[in-house]
């Protein structure tokens, strides 16, 4: 039996499609690998969103390569796209496979070796369960240009899976058992805008609503001026949606903003957070911030500081700026000294901490309804799953099963990553 594994590095939609992939392996016949066995087919999903991005996903490819003696090494990703001339001098490596052709993978690099090797029959009807709430991606490409972002050259123009595409996707997901999707893309709020007739993310989400087709539907990261308030009002009002939003700020001064290429000011992401505060008081609101972007000087530093301490984020996805060759920035002066990056990094990641501590201590002693995850075995029966507002929560009572919607009393802190809880 040919055995294969698929190492995800990166963003929602790169886990989306290491998921189809898996998929699709399984489906030809092959064996998932079990942890610590060596594979025979090791796909590798980069990313290089960052330098350090990029250096992980070198590191992760040597150390698939040393773990996994003899097998067929196959890299893709967005720093396969990039750099494959990089990857292609990394011995060990058989394949550079670029973001566009990375859905003909099993296709094009597995098949021979299904049929020489493992003798198996194809489709086997074995349904991978590594996760509980499936990514969908439902858009793909950016046409944004973001003056410090590299990934509108690494996935193109952006792109969007047709209305009914989506609604039978989730309907598959539906008939196999799964209680939650996270609708996915590399610009999630220019969903529908390139297709025939023309839609919007809008409309995608009152046809998915409106077919009660899953009990909970997740949203990624959606860009500020794209969270309109008839978004906020449709998850505000639907019992499908879950409460919470992820918004990518980068910068709470306006003048970073426009050397950023980012269309909208703090303002804007004042109102917009403001808003879904006022509507869904529960919502998880999570925000990307970029410190130390070429000419960020300390009043610029302290508006971003200053708007993010007067508005109820809940968390803090915080990133030190990385100069991206090709990208406008790049060349940009007045570079902030790294010791100054850091700083900011460590400051605006104590708020966060500080933010999320806040938001988890508020659901102490609440009833909250937990998707059960997996079973986690450290000593006990514990079981970890995710509310609808995106709080980890780690059951240890009686026996609950994975994939299943449960009622949970919130009891204390199980860590200061996750709560516990117990079943009612």
């Amino acid at each position: 039996m040919t055995t294969f594994v698929v190492h995800t590095l990166g963003c929602r939609v790169n886990q989306s499609e290491s998921e189809s992939l898996e998929k699709e392996l399984d489906r030809m016949g092959y064996q998932p690998a079990g942890k610590d066995i060596s594979a025979d087919i090791c796909v590798i999903n980069t990313c290089t969103v960052t330098q350090r991005a990029s250096m992980q996903s070198r590191q992760l490819i040597r150390q698939v390569i040393r773990a996994n003696p003899g097998a067929r090494v196959i890299v893709t990703g967005c720093y396969a796209q990039a750099e494959p001339e990089a990857i292609q001098q990394i011995s060990g490596v058989h394949h550079v496979v670029g973001n566009d052709a990375k859905s003909s993978i099993p296709d094009r690099f597995c098949r021979k070796s299904s049929r020489s090797e493992s003798g198996c029959a194809v489709d086997t009807g074995h349904l991978l369960r590594q996760r509980t709430r499936p990514f969908l991606k439902v858009q793909d490409g950016c046409n944004a240009f973001c003056s410090y972002c590299i990934v509108p050259y690494t996935r193109g123009r952006s792109r969007s899976l047709p209305l009914e595409s989506v609604l039978s996707a989730i309907t598959r997901f539906s008939e196999d058992g799964y209680h939650e999707i996270v609708l996915t893309g590399i610009h999630l709020g220019q969903y529908g805008l390139d297709l025939t007739p023309r839609t919007n993310l809008m409309e995608l989400l009152r046809v998915i609503d409106d077919a009660r087709l899953m009990d909970r539907i997740r949203l990624s990261s959606i860009e500020p001026l794209e969270v309109t308030d008839d978004i906020i009002e449709r998850v505000a009002a639907s019992p499908a949606f879950c409460h919470h939003f992820h918004i990518p700020l980068q910068s709470g001064d306006n003048e970073v903003l426009k050397r950023m290429n980012r269309p909208y000011t703090r303002e804007v992401f004042h109102h917009v957070v403001s808003r879904i505060h006022d509507l869904i008081p529960d919502a998880a609101i999570g925000a990307d911030v970029l410190a130390g972007f070429p000419g960020e000087t300390e009043t610029a530093y302290g508006n971003t500081l200053a708007l993010l301490q007067d508005l109820p984020i809940t968390y803090l996805h915080v990133f030190p700026f990385s100069p991206r060759k090709g990208t406008s920035a790049y060349h940009f002066p007045e570079p902030v000294p790294h010791q100054v990056v850091q700083s900011r990094c460590r400051e605006l990641r104590i708020l966060g901490k500080e933010r999320k501590d806040a938001f988890y201590r508020r659901h102490i002693g609440k009833h909250v309804t937990v998707l059960v995850e997996a079973h986690q075995d450290h000593g006990a029966r514990l079981f970890k799953g995710m509310t609808s507002n995106y709080i980890p929560v780690f059951i240890n009572a009686g026996s609950p099963v994975p994939n299943t919607l449960a009622t949970v009393e919130i009891t204390g802190f199980y860590s200061d990553q996750a709560l516990c809880g117990r079943i009612l």
